[in-house]
């Protein structure tokens, strides 16, 4: 895939690098020194933050990779990176009113159960505030045709920072007020890393081009139509990953949501590579919808899908045969190992956000973007009804049940609309082959896990990850599922 392939690559390492710093945060830090309530308050405020960017971007996260294509032909992209930069602030402006208006019935909610939460509310404004032109950064990066430092700054310098915070915060440096500074101060200085990063690529005009504007008014309609829109669909697709962590502060308490947390961060594993690859196959699948060029868009969906169903599959499958060694080597185990079947059910989830999060983008690109509304409401609804049925029947697995069934709900439509919207057809035998082998492989480790005594927990993990990954990594070889990756291997052992 060209340019696609390296920066994936590179995006890639820098994520699993973040994934390795994760690991000794969760395995050696937050989970021996931090209580559960504390993990909770960390995770419900940050996702707290992510709902609030998303609603602030006023749909900008998507418009300008949809819209950048009309405007980089001139040498200063006729002051397009103006309005990435003002439109998100007029957002953060309109929904600070409305977070400070909501006080009042958000404490009740979740005062009950959390009350912790409640003392620290005000301090998702600041770290929304950092979080937001982190992404709006990265996002004019990606445009640019280079993901690989924000992804590096995402996935490695938050994550250390977090470390920092909650190193600090354990060896009672600081106080639990200078934690939750600490943890806004480390969105502070990814987004200033973002920020100089971007204008050191090319030369930045921030002067805005009314003249371009004027000149183009059907354009500018276009782009206000699409923008409202998403905004509108914001409301519902950001509001979905969070519901369960939200569900679970207010009807169980922060403990469970640190917990919850736990086993969110070791099955968000499975979706990792989609991260990178889709963030720098976004600008060419625009420029190829823009273009009507129906055969490229359908290839490099097709590709992408199909090389994130194998990898995620595989890391899926990594995780789950090892799932009770995990729980094993992490400190105070047995309290987390209460989310084992959390974890699977939501990495089945991630699997289905991996494989086919690229027809989003897809869809929101092409003049049927509003169809992403509809599935945005499938998908709020569905995690809405569900968390609010199964949280109270089956606690942290029925949370994880509900995202795994809303996520089956809201991919078969966009999947199906994308494909009639924009005359596709990405699928091949590989897609068909990839999904049985990692079924195959998930039902060969029942059978071990049923048949064969356990003679040690580190030994039957590592035979089992030896034996039936590397069957799984055989067959998958043989049939050539994944053209690119076998490239891309070929080529890293030839340097």
């Amino acid at each position: 895939m060209g340019q696609i392939a390296k920066q994936s690559l590179r995006g890639t390492i820098a994520t699993y690098l973040g994934v390795a710093i994760g690991f000794v945060t969760t395995f050696f830090v937050i989970t021996r020194f931090l209580t559960a309530e504390d993990i909770g308050l960390a995770r419900v405020l940050i996702d707290a933050a992510v709902l609030f960017v998303g609603l602030a971007q006023l749909g900008t996260g998507s418009s300008i990779i949809r819209f950048f294509p009309y405007f980089k032909d001139d040498r200063k992209n006729h002051g397009f990176f103006f309005w990435t930069i003002v439109i998100p602030f007029i957002g953060f402006l309109l929904f600070a009113v409305v977070y400070w208006a909501c006080r009042v019935p958000l404490g009740a909610w979740f005062g009950d159960k959390s009350p912790l939460f409640v003392d620290y509310y005000y301090f998702v404004l600041p770290m929304s505030f950092f979080m937001l032109y982190q992404t709006v950064f990265e996002t004019n990066s990606n445009c640019l045709m280079h993901i690989v430092v924000p992804r590096f700054v995402r996935e490695v310098v938050v994550r250390v920072g977090l470390l920092i915070s909650y190193i600090l915060y354990a060896c009672a440096v600081l106080s639990m007020d200078g934690f939750v500074i600490a943890l806004c101060l480390t969105y502070a200085v990814a987004a200033l890393i973002n920020i100089v990063y971007v204008f050191t690529l090319q030369p930045i005009s921030l002067q805005p081009d009314f003249a371009f504007l004027r000149a183009n008014k059907p354009l500018v309609r276009s782009y206000l139509l699409y923008t409202g829109f998403l905004i509108v669909s914001a409301l519902t697709s950001v509001l979905a990953p969070t519901l369960s962590s939200f569900f679970i502060t207010a009807q169980m308490g922060l403990q469970y949501t640190g917990i919850f947390a736990i086993a969110t961060y070791i099955a968000v594993m499975v979706s990792i590579p989609y991260r990178s690859l889709v963030a720098i196959t976004q600008p060419e699948l625009a420029q190829t919808i823009k273009d009507n060029d129906s055969a490229n868009t359908a290839r490099l969906i097709g590709q992408a899908s199909t090389n994130l169903l194998l990898v995620g599959g595989f890391i899926f499958l990594l995780i789950w045969i090892n799932i009770d060694l995990i729980f094993h080597i992490l400190p105070n185990g047995e309290t987390y190992a209460t989310a084992k079947y959390a974890v699977l059910l939501l990495g089945v989830g991630q699997l289905l956000m991996a494989t086919f999060s690229i027809f989003n983008p897809a869809l929101s690109y092409s003049r049927y973007y509003a169809f992403s509304l509809l599935n945005s409401l499938i998908l709020t609804g569905s995690a809405l009804v569900l968390n609010n049925v199964l949280i109270p029947r089956f606690g942290m697995n029925g949370a994880a049940l509900a995202t795994a069934l809303s996520d089956v709900i809201y991919f078969i439509p966009v999947v199906a609309i994308t494909c009639k919207a924009l005359h596709i057809q990405p699928f091949t035998h590989r897609h068909l082959w990839a999904g049985l082998i990692i079924m195959w492989l998930f039902a060969l480790n029942h059978l071990w896990l049923t048949y064969i005594p356990s003679v040690n927990i580190w030994v039957d993990s590592i035979a089992r990850t030896l034996l039936i990954g590397g069957v799984g990594l055989f067959s998958t070889y043989k049939l050539h599922l994944s053209p690119e990756l076998e490239e891309l291997i070929r080529h890293a052992l030839l340097r």
